[in-house]
């Protein structure tokens, strides 16, 4: 059993590692494991820790945030799948023999309708993420996404994110799980990127 699973556990806002809350120090709104605190304290006597007054968002806030996404996401795709291959996909009556070259090319072309959802969701993210530091489901729930120190993420790092997000609901959804147990309210994906999700407004 981990040290995630015991009472009392938090992850370091450094490492990441599961941590009894008792051995963690605390900084600001951080929490610390031992093995990081020296680099922590010299990271801040060199002004290069991360910003500790962030208010940082949770699960459900998020939840929320990507509900919104899901359905503007859901609505664009559906209209985008339909004009390049929405007509071009026939579903066999009942009764008739099957072509399995007919469905062969549908299952082509369902492969392609999957690649654009995937496409459009990809871009939608990271556009919104590296231009704007939210969604808009995150700007209408108040939150956004950031570096460590507060800055904005680059479009590369927003696309990464994207695909991590992917990773930690492969996983059970553990990636997404972890947000409620880090210090920093990070999840897998969070951790992967180096970003923080915080509240743009109180």
């Amino acid at each position: 059993m981990s040290a995630a699973s015991n009472t009392g556990a938090l992850f370091c806002a450094e490492c990441g590692r599961p941590t009894a809350a008792e051995e963690l120090a605390r900084f600001g709104d951080l929490m610390i494991c031992p093995a990081c605190k020296n680099n922590y304290v010299q990271k801040l006597r060199e002004g290069a820790a991360p910003v500790a007054a962030q208010a940082y968002a949770g699960f459900w806030i998020r939840f929320v945030g990507w509900l919104i996404d899901a359905i503007i996401v859901g609505v664009v795709g559906s209209i985008v799948q339909v004009i390049l291959v929405g007509s071009m996909i026939t579903i066999p009556q009942p009764g008739t023999a099957v072509d399995i070259g007919a469905m062969g090319a549908m299952m082509g072309r369902l492969g392609l309708a999957s690649l654009v959802s995937l496409a459009i969701a990809a871009c939608y993210e990271a556009f919104f993420v590296a231009n704007l530091g939210a969604t808009p489901g995150k700007l209408v729930i108040g939150v956004k996404v950031v570096r460590p120190d507060g800055s904005r993420v680059g479009l590369g790092r927003a696309f990464g994110r994207y695909f991590a997000k992917i990773l930690s609901s492969l996983i059970l959804l553990i990636g997404y799980i972890m947000i409620g147990f880090d210090s920093e309210k990070r999840g897998l994906h969070d951790m992967i990127c180096d970003t923080r999700v915080i509240k743009s407004r109180t």
